[in-house]
């Protein structure tokens, strides 16, 4: 199981949000590549990197800093925000980002996304964000109209390789996850899942920990308790790597 710390880009600067809401902001690092050494630092095997300037406009806006963040990591990074055609997916991939993370053009235009599968295969995830079991899009302000279950089989026949699964109502409130929306999804989802919003604690750790030793649950996402210290992510990693294989 993978716990991926999560470096949001806003500005310029390292921040997290609440419940998506770009009115909601904390700033934890004026620099984001301080920030995601600060992670790798302390054990982290991947970075979940978001440019939010970019999920908000629908374009590409911190590229240069992605690309020097890129540049002083030694770990993977998977990243999202903005990502909208091909073009753009290409470049991030050129700057260093190792798997990319696609939001509303996943679910807006099909004929793309699995273009952009064809593209980069084995490259390109999609995030899942939902809030009272719907899914939204364009940064978290727009109704799709469908639920996950519905556009899961869809998106693992046009080639994606991973979904985040984001449950918004606990998105930076630290209340814990949702263990029962999560079980189920990660015994249904035909690709790898990984968990985001709510992770507050060790104790969300372990409780996540049996459904990626028996359903396709490859890791979670934690951002504001690694940042305000209620979840330690040396200690995790550590309690993680002494169970048994």
């Amino acid at each position: 199981m993978i716990i991926f710390p999560a470096v949001d880009i806003k500005d310029g600067k390292c921040v997290r949000l609440q419940k998506g809401r770009a009115d909601a902001t904390t700033v934890f690092a004026e620099d984001p590549v301080e920030a995601a050494l600060h992670w790798e630092k302390q054990g982290a095997r991947w970075l979940h990197l978001v440019d939010l300037d970019g999920a908000f406009a629908g374009e590409p806006v911190n590229l240069p800093l992605i690309t020097r963040l890129c540049a002083a990591l030694s770990i993977p990074v998977q990243m999202g925000g903005g990502i909208r055609s091909i073009e753009t997916a290409k470049a991030y991939v050129q700057a260093g980002v190792t798997r990319l993370i696609i939001g509303t053009m996943a679910l807006d235009n099909p004929e793309m996304f699995q273009a952009m599968c064809a593209a980069l295969p084995g490259k390109i995830g999609v995030s899942l964000d939902t809030e009272g079991g719907m899914l939204k899009t364009k940064g978290w302000v727009a109704d799709s109209g469908q639920t996950i279950q519905e556009v899961l089989p869809r998106l693992a026949g046009q080639g994606a390789s991973f979904v985040i699964h984001t449950d918004i109502d606990r998105d930076g409130m630290q209340s814990g996850v949702n263990l029962a929306l999560l079980g189920e999804l990660a015994k249904t989802s035909p690709l790898p899942l990984i968990a985001a919003g709510g992770v507050a604690t060790l104790d969300d750790i372990k409780n996540l920990y049996p459904l990626s030793k028996n359903s396709n649950l490859q890791g979670a996402i934690t951002g504001r308790a690694i940042y305000e210290g209620t979840l330690n992510l040396p200690e995790a990693m550590a309690w993680l790597q002494a169970q048994p294989a």
